[in-house]
């Protein structure tokens, strides 16, 4: 299974949350977008343990089974369909979150995050875990 952290799921799987931890130990790849790496450091810079947060940020993205993937052509395509359609429907959402879960489809993983407006998006494979 491949798997997506969303920046609400990374934050809770370092707080210790289980069912976030059990969907990394049982992914045999965990892709991470750059958007989150952004929203995380953004968080470290505002908090009061910044060189930890990065210490531990960086030996994550250094596991084997994870790979940082970049936002493409192919993303800025996914993201404009998914924008569109959710400002149609009168549903929009964070302007982040849609470019986290057009690499989420981009990439076939399933999205796993903490934040139930994912579920507005069709097709997206997202999972909130207990």
């Amino acid at each position: 299974m491949r798997i997506l952290l969303d920046t609400s799921a990374y934050s809770a799987w370092k707080r210790g949350h289980e069912g976030v931890a059990t969907r990394i130990r049982r992914a045999e790849q965990v892709v991470f977008s750059v958007i989150v790496v952004g929203e995380l450091l953004f968080g470290f810079r505002a908090g009061t343990r910044t060189q930890r947060n990065l210490r531990e940020l960086d030996e994550f993205l250094s596991r084997p089974v994870v790979s940082l993937f970049p936002v493409t052509l192919t993303t800025a395509h996914r993201f404009a369909v998914i924008a569109a359609t959710l400002r149609r429907k009168g549903t929009p959402l964070p302007t982040n979150d849609l470019w986290i879960a057009a690499q989420a489809m981009e990439s076939g993983a399933e999205l796993v995050s903490l934040d139930g407006h994912f579920s507005r998006i069709d097709g997206l494979l997202w999972v909130k875990p207990s």
